[in-house]
């Protein structure tokens, strides 16, 4: 008998190459005035893929760095490192200065790509370490005056649409930092097997098919939006390119480009609501929205499931490490009045979940501890953090720092981060359940709730509060609400209200580390 023919599956050869062919001439993508076809894309991407290896001297293995908004260069970016093998490292674009420098600097950024939007915050923050960073070339994206090596154009027309040789399954891929909202950004370091199972993972539960348009207004340096990037033009899909977000030009490329399939963290979800253009018939073409990120409040979920009837909701979970999605709520699930409405979902098809104590004992249905998951789909390592790796990945399990339980069907119900949790007087506080019972105050915009010192008890919950435009409420009235939902221990022992808006990240997640900086700073570690 003859030997069967080993075939590398997990790689982006076999996702991208084939749509390219297959739906060649039908437009695909749209970025304001970009409009192109598969074959353009493909085109743009082998070329691109080809000088980056012959004219940037990237060879497989390197790290290039991109800080830009979402658009189609940063779209031909991510598909010529799965194509060509050098390593994309993604820029959060709210980065500060030292943040920048540490990334560049950690992860061996020989090269960096940067739009016009971005290029100055960019040269700024790494001019006064550039000479000890190695960083190589500075390629721009767009124009403006700003130093740089070449223009990204040029660079493309001076690469052949060669396709290049396959990848390993095992070759790294995606080099994305964590930790914008909780401390020092580490680099997880994520393989052509892990994006691709990602990618089967979700394919295998959310409806991918040829026909599906796709917003892409979740920020492109953000593991949510992975699936957009890979398994949207793999099936055939429409990507639309939406900069940065804002909810009223959201709602009009919606309409525009007939977009059925987007990505969303609550807050963006919540301030589309809010926004003065919003009409539910203006959404007539969303069928799916995927939500996740932070903790989506129970009153904005009903808000939404009642303006928008048609829409079938996903929420997802998951982190960058995972790349990124471990377990999905669907729709049936969403609608069912039940409690599981509630519930983060069940593991996708290839992961497993396992709640733990902090002795690595498993628990019990129904008993709260540590979210622990196995699947293909992990990170190889945290970039040059062996300590941390192996300590996340202690016992075969990674560990998620989330808590919450299981029920005796394999649904998940998230609890609250572990840095999250307030411990105050011996009794466990879960902020996110003190933040629905506030958010369904109706002159309640925006909660955020983490424990500040008290001499006694060690931590109190500590609440702000962001009132609706036009809207007060006092701290009183803040305190009454929440006694109605939840224990008294629970409740708030202080509120902060708030005139401007949580700070966010560039993810639009609360930043509750700048929130407890005042509280905490000199005292411990807890911002």
């Amino acid at each position: 008998m003859g030997k069967a023919l080993a075939v590398k599956e997990l790689i982006g050869h076999q996702v991208l190459l084939p749509s390219f062919e297959r739906w060649a001439g039908e437009v695909g993508f749209h970025d304001g005035d970009y409009h192109a076809t598969f074959a353009h894309h493909g085109d743009r991407v082998l070329k691109l893929a080809d000088a980056m290896s012959k004219e940037l001297a990237l060879k497989r293995g390197d790290c290039f760095a991109v800080m830009s908004v979402n658009s189609h260069q940063f779209l031909e970016l991510y598909h010529a490192a799965f194509l060509g093998g050098a390593v994309i490292n993604p820029l959060n674009l709210r980065l500060a200065g030292r943040e920048l420098q540490q990334i560049l600097a950690d992860s061996g950024t020989e090269v960096a790509f940067v739009d016009e939007l971005f290029a100055g915050h960019f040269l700024r923050n790494i001019e006064p370490v550039r000479g000890d960073l190695p960083l190589r070339k500075v390629v721009l994206i767009g124009s403006g005056d700003f130093e740089h090596d070449i223009d990204y154009e040029h660079l493309l027309e001076l690469g052949r649409p060669e396709v290049p040789p396959e990848t390993e399954e095992d070759d790294p891929v995606v080099l994305m930092y964590t930790g914008g909202t909780t401390g020092l950004a580490k680099g997880a370091l994520l393989s052509q097997r892990a994006e691709v199972l990602n990618l089967y993972h979700v394919a295998m539960t959310v409806d991918l098919r040829p026909g599906r348009v796709y917003l892409h207004q979740t920020p492109m340096f953000h593991a949510a939006s992975m699936a957009g990037v890979l398994g949207l033009p793999a099936i055939g899909g429409t990507s639309v390119f939406q900069q940065l977000f804002e909810p009223g030009e959201m709602i009009d490329l919606v309409e525009k480009y007939e977009v059925d399939w987007t990505t969303m963290v609550p807050t963006m979800i919540a301030m589309v609501l809010d926004h003065p253009s919003f009409a539910p018939e203006r959404l007539a073409s969303l069928s799916d929205l995927v939500y996740g990120a932070s903790p989506m409040p129970s009153a904005l979920l009903r808000r939404i499931t009642e303006t928008l009837p048609q829409l079938d909701l996903w929420q997802g979970y998951g982190m960058t490490e995972c790349s990124s999605v471990l377990t999905l709520l669907g729709p049936v699930d969403h609608r069912s009045g039940t409690e599981r409405a509630s519930s983060a979902g069940r593991p996708v098809l290839g992961v497993r979940l396992a709640i733990q104590d902090r002795g690595g004992n498993v628990l019990r249905p129904g008993e709260d501890g540590e979210v622990c998951a196995k699947g293909g789909n992990f990170m190889t390592s945290y970039w040059n953090r062996p300590k941390e790796t192996e300590r996340a990945f202690r016992d075969g399990w990674y560990h998620t720092g989330d808590v919450g339980h299981l029920d005796q069907d394999g649904y998940l119900y998230l609890v609250d981060r572990v840095n999250d949790m307030i411990v105050s007087g011996g009794e466990n506080v879960y902020s996110v359940e003190v933040e629905n019972a506030i958010s369904t105050h109706p002159d309640v915009a925006q909660v955020a709730v983490f424990g500040i010192p008290h001499p006694t008890w060690g931590e109190q919950v500590h609440a702000v509060v962001v009132p609706r435009e036009g809207a007060t409420v006092t701290e009183e009235e803040i305190k009454e609400h929440a006694r109605q939902a939840i224990a008294r221990y629970k409740v708030p022992k202080s509120v902060e209200i708030r005139d401007e808006p949580l700070p966010l990240s560039g993810a639009l997640k609360p930043l509750k580390r700048e929130l407890r900086r005042r509280h905490w700073e000199g005292r411990d570690s807890r911002i």
